[in-house]
């Protein structure tokens, strides 16, 4: 009976430099891991928000907790879109974003208008908007700006058109610790925002983006010309069929 020859070859021992390489490796390993695992929660928690935002309204935002840190109080009451003047949300969404009820959250017309003037104009929806103030905070960066992107279509999906504006016009801010339409009329013109008129709810929607530095109550020329375009604006899109999505 032939025997097994035993092999001479030894196994080999890994060296110190490869333990110790994977010993280097290991910590790194379990960072990415847990940080992995932290964006899944991160997301998660996202998206079920935008599921409880759809039947509950956002108690509070970034924006508007730093805002109450630093001024102490701040003007916020919510209003349902039905209690708000059609003008009013027209005369928004024709200052902000005229193709609302034509999108799915980015304007594509837009954005290229924008690439084309060298980025110095403004290419966000009120759906980016939206999302950015519930969710995210302001200033511009690459990872806040990915974050809007990656929520702006579940935005789209899980709210809707209606709820999206609804929610816009009770979050964003419109004078510096006034946030949403109700403080808004109320600061400016002392009425509400059902009884806002044209050439109100058009001086209130041309402060916006800088709330902060424009006075729907004493309108620069500036602000005056704008609003005047607006009420053409919010005439238009009420005539052409772009309103219809939210009224």
């Amino acid at each position: 009976m032939a025997t097994k020859k035993k092999s001479s070859r030894k196994t080999r021992k890994p060296s110190t430099r490869a333990r110790g390489t994977d010993a280097l490796k290991a910590p790194f390993r379990r960072v990415l891991k847990w940080a992995a695992r932290g964006v899944l929660a991160f997301a998660a928690l996202l998206l079920a928000l935008l599921f409880l935002y759809k039947f509950v309204n956002p108690p509070t935002t970034w924006t508007m907790w730093n805002a109450r840190r630093h001024l102490g109080v701040i003007d916020q009451k919510w209003v349902p879109l039905e209690k708000i003047a059609p003008v009013a949300a027209r005369s928004v969404v024709a200052a902000e974003d005229a193709n609302f009820c034509n999108h799915w959250g980015f304007d594509m017309r837009a954005i290229r208008e924008a690439i084309d003037e060298g980025g110095n104009r403004g290419a966000s929806t009120i759906t980016q908007q939206t999302v950015k103030n519930v969710f995210l905070w302001q200033g511009r960066n690459w990872l806040r700006k990915a974050l809007e992107a990656a929520l702006t279509p579940f935005a789209e999906a899980i709210w809707g058109k209606k709820r999206i504006l609804e929610i816009y016009l009770n979050v964003a801010e419109f004078d510096k610790g006034a946030f949403g339409i109700d403080a808004a009329a109320y600061r400016y013109f002392r009425t509400s925002p059902d009884k806002l008129s044209a050439r109100q709810a058009a001086l209130i929607a041309a402060v916006l983006p800088d709330p902060k530095d424009r006075s729907a109550a004493k309108p620069t020329a500036y602000l005056s010309r704008r609003a005047n375009a607006i009420i053409d604006g919010a005439a238009t899109i009420k005539r052409d069929g772009r309103a219809e999505c939210f009224e």
